[in-house]
């Protein structure tokens, strides 16, 4: 991707977020933060019976780069396992949304991912703890 098209992809993330609200009956909720530049993302997922995510929304206030990939996590893990989501990548995210754009401000790329991997690792936690 060339950096109009990553320009692009971010902007249509930040201007028409996916999966944005609160979700009913969420098996993980949980907010992360960004000090640096007052971004807060909470993000909601809903497993399924086969353990895959059924539903995924994210909620919060940020900067341009940190709501468009929150938008973009969304998509990306429909359909997961939280051992799929829990192996993702921080470097694949980064570049799926264009590197040379966002490598200036990684940590706000990679909140939304970072907040979904703990809150999904605490969600199976409990879940082993329950069934010991």
């Amino acid at each position: 991707m060339d950096r109009q098209e990553a320009i692009e992809f971010l902007m249509d993330h930040y201007e028409n977020p996916r999966n944005y609200g609160s979700l009913e009956h969420p098996d993980v909720s949980l907010s992360g933060g960004n000090p640096g530049c007052a971004d807060i993302i909470t993000m909601h997922a809903r497993f399924n019976e086969d353990g895959k995510v059924e539903a995924i929304n994210w909620e919060g206030e940020g900067c341009t780069i940190s709501k468009a990939a929150a938008s973009y996590v969304t998509e990306l893990v429909e359909g997961m396992t939280a051992e799929e989501i829990e192996e993702m990548s921080f470097e694949d995210l980064i570049e799926q949304l264009g590197r040379e754009l966002v490598m200036t401000r990684p940590t706000c790329a990679t909140l939304a991912l970072g907040t979904l991997k703990k809150g999904v690792h605490e969600f199976r936690m409990h879940k082993a703890a329950s069934q010991d």
